[in-house]
């Protein structure tokens, strides 16, 4: 009674503090303490126990204000920064969730110390001593513990393996028949060059990414100035998705922009004034994964008149399926192309739900030939639209041919009342070309549902997630080589391939670089599909849903350097404080993770690493071919996924977009996203990047994202740091502001100059950047108004070196929306 009389006397006298903390870290140390028992039985770490212990002691002495508490907590503080630097040493990022709130806990505690009483007494000292030693042991027992052993196919990230094999012998590789064989009519095309223009998405269709300016150096990059912007209008006006990757092309005086609508427009390229707009009338129903209009096609008719309506032209793919061909002077139809301008692509497709079909990406033109592809939007049901790639005369706009994998003897449109075959492996990103070889290099997607393959027919585990090399001319399949086997990881190719001669011991060969999300580089004969570089089959895991089914092996590039990290451990895991961090470390041991390649399972959950966002995504890498440098930006995240049953997710309501009651919110959720893969077994649950319920920060610990050279001459890193600032991440969607490079996520690609500069967005942190191609140093950024998740490009106008960009923004990558079209040069004296 006595001591209760003296808490009340003691709060009436304000020193109602010790008590307030105590609350605090009883709030904490329960949950720790039970999490930690928890994480024990799961076999994880021992470390939460005793420190959950240690704040409850405290907060017990704090609440009878015994200068005890201070001690006790001491002895925890200590502990666990002994512990903390243990397990993640000195790296600053990993230390937050283990410090900081200790630290802040201390400082509260401090705080308390002058309202509490004294001595401490000896049990109480020999108690906080205990417990010290209690943490200590924790820390011994997690050591003993230990990380899950590496697996054999990790593969370091920064220098190539030793090769312990024999050179492959093409494994995956379908070698042409014959050779490709030259065009009679194949001088009568124009062969495009970027310099002073840019007239094709990757700078050519050959997407190298590089321009031989040299006006902005290292030196005078940060006398860069915006020069003029142009808005398109194209914004949400309600919660569509939008996300606008506009990469646009240059020739001549004239600039030519695509909304996220696919609005067409022709800029004076020296200073943005508006000549002509198109507009397609898109509907915002069209809408699939989300808008964007990634690019254009240029095409000039080398048989035309030169003032002749549509001697030169700009080709766009619209979201509702439209392939639509423009005059660059004036901006009409081009009256001979198709039907009074426009082609119908939802011809052979058959019936489909409004943004199921939804071309995102720009024709690619080969040979007068443009070929085309489209985005079908994932995990909805089997019976998809058909990934067919169809290639368009770029005069008349007639099908030249249609490469439907399901009907190999069928090279046209299909007959009166059939349709392409459904659910085969799509395009969505862009295509490359090579005219002198007359191929068209084809990054190809994943069929219909992406985490179940029990139905998919022989040529679809043949062409999925491949790189394949059609003959423009006629549509027949040169050779393929697969990159993922049986792929139920939506490891879908999603950037362009870049045309290199590639340095090898017999001199330089024609190559095709292609960046993967599994974080390799596939480098390719581009004649032939022969591997450049040596690619081994090494043992993948088993088990799963499909173990009968799965791939025994998976390709590994051996003996170029690719960005894949070590296998995650539990000491991996991250989060804002030690309670979300513990959570993190509890789904970590719950789930099913036997490194790369851990195949979906329905009984838990299992780590996707890298994710379907991991490693290289539509902007693909930019080649210097003067020096021989690779430039890549990548994203390093985990996707924490499991399967549904099919009953559980018809029961939450979960239909395919073509179902008239389909809700496009039914499934979503905390613990992510379910897509209901109609008319398989399972639905799909995707946490994309693994987050952490109600902050909204991610599992793994950074970097989320990073930027690295390579020599193609030495194969070796050059340098590989961490790309994109913390300024606008933070917990609960609150920007830090902290100008300090994390490494964010980061989509949308760069472009190198000739005077060794390497112009890249991408980050979540809305900043245009410049770096230094040999020292990967960041020599200007500019803050942006919208996300930059499209690759900028780079042209001359007047004399000057222009760099443009459009700040769109993404939806997904969560970064503002808009509409901006931005150009940067050096002031006009500086020229």
């Amino acid at each position: 009674m006595s001591e209760v009389t003296g808490t009340v006397r003691d709060a009436r006298n304000g020193s109602w503090w010790p008590v307030a903390v105590a609350i605090v870290l009883i709030l904490f140390g329960v949950p720790i303490f039970a999490g930690g028992i928890w994480l024990i039985t799961l076999g994880g770490s021992w470390y939460y126990v005793p420190a959950g212990l240690g704040l409850l002691a405290t907060a017990y002495f704090l609440i009878r204000r015994d200068k005890a508490a201070f001690w006790v907590y001491l002895v925890t503080f200590a502990a666990t920064v002994i512990w903390a630097l243990w397990e993640a040493g000195f790296n600053g990022w990993a230390q937050v969730p283990r410090l900081v709130a200790p630290t802040v806990v201390l400082l509260l505690v401090v705080s308390a110390f002058p309202m509490l009483r004294g001595p401490t007494r000896l049990r109480t000292a020999l108690t906080s001593i205990g417990i010290g030693f209690f943490l200590l042991g924790g820390a011994i027992v997690l050591r003993d513990v230990g990380a899950p052993p590496s697996l054999a196919q990790d593969v370091s990230p920064s220098q190539p393996q030793p090769d312990n094999s024999e050179p492959s012998d093409a494994q995956g590789v379908q070698p042409p028949s014959s050779a490709v064989q030259p065009s009679a009519t194949q001088a009568n095309y124009e062969v495009l060059e970027a310099g002073s223009d840019w007239p094709a998405y990757g700078g050519t269709h050959e997407a190298k990414r590089y321009s031989p300016l040299d006006q902005i150096t290292p030196d005078n990059v940060g006398k860069l100035e915006k020069i003029w912007e142009f808005r398109t209008g194209d914004l949400p006006e309600g919660n569509e998705a939008f996300g606008n990757q506009n990469t646009p092309v240059k020739v001549g005086s004239r600039l030519f922009v695509c909304s996220a609508l696919n609005k067409v427009t022709a800029l004076d390229a020296a200073t943005g004034t508006e000549f002509w707009t198109y507009d397609p009338e898109v509907s915002t129903d069209a809408i699939g994964y989300n808008a964007t209009c990634r690019g254009l096609a240029y095409y000039k008719n080398p048989a035309a008149e030169t003032d002749e309506l549509c001697a030169a032209r700009v080709v766009v793919q619209t979201l509702d399926a439209r392939l639509i061909s423009l005059d660059t002077e004036t901006g009409q139809l081009c009256s001979g192309f198709g039907k009074e301008g426009i082609v119908n692509l939802m011809d052979g497709i058959g019936d489909s739900a409004p943004g199921f079909y939804s071309p995102t990406s720009p024709p690619t033109l080969v040979r007068n030939i443009l070929v085309v592809g489209s985005q079908v939007s994932d995990g909805q049901t089997r019976e998809a639209p058909s990934g067919v790639i169809r290639g368009y005369n770029a005069v008349t706009g007639e099908l030249a041919w249609a490469w439907d994998m399901g009907k190999p003897g069928q090279t046209g449109a299909p007959p009166e009342g059939e349709i392409y075959t459904p659910g085969t492996p799509n395009v969505w990103t862009i295509a490359s070309g090579d005219d002198q070889l007359g191929l068209v290099y084809l990054p190809m997607g994943n069929s219909a549902v992406d985490y179940w393959g029990g139905d998919r027919s022989d040529e679809e585990n043949t062409y999925s997630t491949a790189i394949v090399a059609l003959n423009v001319e006629t549509g027949q399949v040169a050779w393929h080589y697969q990159t993922v086997h049986y792929d139920v990881w939506d490891y879908d190719l999603g950037g362009q391939g870049s045309l290199v001669d590639f340095p090898t011991p017999n001199g330089p060969v024609p190559a095709i670089m292609m960046p993967s999300k599994q974080a390799q580089f596939y480098i390719l004969n581009r004649a032939t599909g022969e591997p450049l570089v040596n690619i081994e089959e090494r043992a993948a895991p088993t088990g799963g849903v499909e173990p009968e089914r799965l791939s025994p092996t998976q390709p590994f590039v051996t003996d170029f350097p690719n960005l894949l990290k070590p296998q995650l451990t539990e000491a991996d895991m991250w989060g804002a404080t030690p309670l979300d961090q513990l959570w993190c470390r509890i789904q970590f041991r719950q789930a099913a993770y036997d490194g790369v390649y851990t195949p979906p399972t329905v009984n838990r959950p299992w780590i996707q690493f890298p994710g379907y966002n991991g490693g290289s995504d539509w902007g693909g890498v930019a080649v210097d071919p003067v020096n021989n440098i690779m430039i890549a930006n990548y994203n390093n995240m985990p996707n924490y996924n499991q399967l549904v049953p099919r009953e559980e997710v018809d029961a939450m309501g979960v239909l395919p977009i073509t179902d008239p009651n389909y809700n496009p919110d039914a499934g979503s959720g905390s613990h992510g996203s379910i897509n209901p893969q109609a008319l398989t077994p399972y639905g799909i649950r995707v946490n994309a990047g693994w987050r952490v319920p109600l902050t909204g920060l991610l599992c793994k610990q950074p970097p989320y994202g990073g930027l690295t050279a390579i020599d193609l001459s030495t194969r070796k890193v050059l340098w590989d740091r961490p790309f994109g600032s913390a300024r606008k991440n933070g917990p609960f969607g609150i920007p830090s502001m902290l100008p300090v490079d994390i490494g964010t996520p980061n989509n949308g690609g760069g472009v190198v100059t000739a005077s060794g500069l390497f112009f890249i967005a991408a980050a979540t942190d809305d900043i245009l950047r410049a770096v230094d191609i040999r020292t990967g140093k960041e020599v200007w950024q500019e803050k942006l108004p919208a996300g930059g998740q499209a690759t900028p490009m780079i042209y001359e106008a007047n004399g000057r070196q222009i760099v443009v960009i459009n700040a769109g923004g993404h939806d997904f990558m969560e970064t503002p929306i808009g509409d901006y079209f931005i150009a940067y040069a050096l002031p006009a004296a500086s020229n």
